[in-house]
């Protein structure tokens, strides 16, 4: 139970949950966030057994009392910024957006004006109680400059939840992108380890030392040197979909990292042509399938339908 008008919780240990770790025991109360979260508070001092000091792996014993005092948030520089936000889907303990091109999701070096956090303490006023001030509940992330749906958690409890889910791959995800040249197949599935690259930092490559990736992709419309596919991640490795696209040989259109030598050519849209366009989760408290869409900016359908008409010109000459 929690201590009423404090920022204090207090569990007895239960005998069908007796020899769990510590960290484990806290993780199914659903309350305090994800288990780095809760290490990082049982590192802090905040989380006692039987009002002594633990370590994240203590066994428990039936009838032990944990004690969890939660620190006051750490004082932010980070200020509330009134950013519209397009919301396709909203509770009491979700949101659910589409992300423009060009916003940026959480500060960081060089950005810690303008992002999505910037947004979300102007919309919710300020901070929700446990979380990380930099994130907020933020469950994934999209790159700057690609477009589409994106998940964010209300609580903590929310938050764990939904992390659990990414991490046990229950998610599904669909993108569409645009890439250059066409494919010889209609569908297929990339599946090459992704790490960072040894040179460009901020870059990622395939590399054997690198996590497990795999992508699934499908084409959707053939142009005369580009594809439109629906992308099917299965994993969620930074840059992956890019990385992987690349690594076939058809690099997004308008991705200045990986599109190499391809964007000195002419280019229908001014960013990486990629849009995460469905979302399909549990929900955390209901449990009933969610699946969320967004739709494609206009500069990627205009982006098609440039395309479109240069297609429909050749056939016609």
């Amino acid at each position: 139970m929690s201590v009423a008008g404090t920022e204090r919780y207090e569990w007895v240990v239960g005998p069908a949950e007796a020899r769990s770790r510590l960290d484990h025991f806290l993780v199914s109360r659903g309350v305090l966030g994800t288990r780095s979260q809760i290490q990082h508070l049982i590192r802090a001092g905040c989380v006692s057994v039987e009002s002594q000091a633990a370590k994240s792996g203590t066994v428990l014993r039936p009838g032990q009392r944990v004690q969890v005092s939660l620190p006051p948030p750490p004082p932010s520089t980070i200020e509330p910024e009134p950013i519209p936000l397009v919301v396709l889907y909203e509770d009491d303990w979700l949101l659910i957006i589409n992300k423009p091109a060009g916003l940026v999701v959480h500060p960081a070096a060089g950005h810690q004006q303008g992002t999505l956090v910037n947004a979300l303490l102007h919309r919710w006023q300020g901070t929700r109680q446990g979380m990380d001030v930099t994130r907020l509940g933020l469950v994934h992330r999209l790159d700057k400059d690609t477009s589409g749906v994106l998940v964010i958690a209300k609580d903590v409890a929310t938050l764990a939840a939904l992390s659990a889910q990414f991490k046990r791959r229950e998610v599904q995800k669909e993108y569409l992108a645009l890439t250059w040249g066409r494919f010889r197949e209609p569908t297929g599935l990339i599946r090459a380890p992704i790490g960072r690259h040894p040179v460009h930092r901020k870059r990622m490559t395939i590399t054997a030392r690198g996590r497990q990736a795999v992508t699934r992709y499908a084409v959707v419309e053939s142009f005369d040197q580009a594809t439109l596919v629906r992308v099917f991640p299965e994993t969620g490795r930074t840059h992956q979909i890019r990385v992987h696209l690349a690594a076939i040989g058809h690099p997004v259109l308008g991705d200045p990292q990986y599109s190499g030598t391809r964007l000195r050519r002419p280019v229908p849209i001014r960013r990486q042509a990629l849009h995460a366009e469905s979302i399909a989760i549990r929900h955390p408290v209901h449990g009933q399938t969610l699946r969320v869409v967004a739709p494609l900016p206009f500069d990627f359908e205009h982006a098609l339908q440039m395309l479109r008409a240069q297609r429909s010109s050749k056939n016609l000459a």
